[in-house]
């Protein structure tokens, strides 16, 4: 059985189907704080099957332990945490208390347990200004320019100290890019708390009218068109990334480090013309100065885990965009409602 924190979350849930069409029994743990149990009714739906869910928090030490010894759990798949860069600025205490210390609790209860095989989902945030594009393994870390990649990076840290005290460990570092679209039913997606803090959610509320207008956050960078540039790769291609890393642990020890993303980076203005061709209509946009945190640029190179892992990312930039805008149109308001089959013509008249 895998554990899977954060498992009712945006990747989360989309792991936990890839765990569970290949053959996994699964437990979630999840606060719900930032996510929605219904993502894992939705995924039992796809899959035939579902995942085994307690509610509860990575910090809370006492469940940890009770989980571990009522379930026959093998590997972690460690998901939980606060992710928006902006919010991080803002209150970056809370940041390091979830995303550091929440890591540290849940190693602790593992190793007492004796269960040594975790996957860890990281950013490439930790690389911070890189100094040159395409980013590889290689690339030393730099110093994040937010609190959420400056916890990534010292979660991080932590796994690899540890790993290094104790080889008994086994442990995968998933430094991914920007995740976008959904799974192809249109069953789960991203469902964002409040106001999107990424630039594909904005713009499919935009599309489906629970926003007003896209605000585009710096047109000055020194890039082809002003705008930055990310590496965008299918919530899918990531979910079968940390199947393959999972399949690896166990035939491996110490701390691997695998790039998630395609290799192909696209400008906030690019993004915006592909998806207004999906949609087939403009968006209304204001453009804005660049929010705290933001970098100019960032692509990946996924060669190492194209040879280690035998992965690579394979749907793309369409197909990512038709996906995401599917989910919304059955999901126009996320998951608070039943999905809304009919949705799509509605949008279209």
């Amino acid at each position: 059985m895998i554990l899977v924190t954060g498992g009712a979350g945006y990747i989360g849930s989309h792991a936990v189907l890839a765990l569970l069409q290949d053959g996994h029994d699964v437990l979630v743990l999840d606060n719900l704080c930032n996510s929605s149990s219904k993502s894992l009714e939705r995924v039992a739906l796809i899959a035939g099957r579902a995942a085994h869910f307690v509610e509860g928090d990575i910090r809370d030490r006492g469940l940890l332990d009770a989980l571990f010894r009522q379930w026959p759990i093998t590997a972690v798949m460690h998901f939980a945490g606060l992710k928006a860069v902006g919010e991080s600025v803002q209150d970056p205490l809370r940041y390091y208390e979830t995303n550091v210390a929440g890591s540290i609790t849940l190693c602790q209860a593992m190793a007492d347990a004796g269960i040594f095989e975790l996957v860890f989902s990281s950013s490439a945030t930790v690389y911070g200004e890189s100094v040159k594009v395409p980013i590889s393994e290689q690339c030393t870390t730099g110093i994040p320019t937010n609190p959420y990649g400056q916890s990534k990076l010292m979660a991080e840290n932590v796994l690899k100290a540890l790993a290094h005290s104790d080889q008994r460990w086994s442990i995968a570092l998933l430094r991914y890019f920007n995740p976008i679209g959904a799974h192809e039913s249109g069953l789960i997606g991203e469902d964002p708390d409040g106001i999107p803090n990424n630039l594909l959610p904005y713009m499919l509320q935009v599309a489906v009218g629970r926003r007003p207008h896209l605000s585009v956050y710096g047109i000055d960078y020194p890039t082809r068109d002003g705008s930055g540039i990310r590496d965008y790769i299918h919530v899918m291609d990531l979910a079968e990334g940390h199947l393959r890393a999972l399949q690896r642990l166990s035939a491996t020890s110490g701390v691997s480090i695998w790039n998630l993303g395609t290799g192909q980076g696209y400008s906030v203005l690019e993004m915006l013309r592909a998806f207004e061709g999906v949609v087939g209509r403009k968006l209304p946009v204001r453009f804005a100065p660049r929010r705290s945190g933001d970098i100019a640029q960032c692509w990946a190179d996924p060669s190492k885990a194209r040879q280690e892992l035998g992965w690579k990312a394979t749907r793309d930039l369409k197909v990512m965009l038709e996906d995401a805008w599917r989910w919304q149109r059955m999901n126009p308001h996320g998951y608070q409602g039943a999905p809304e089959k009919d949705s799509a013509a509605a949008l279209a008249s």
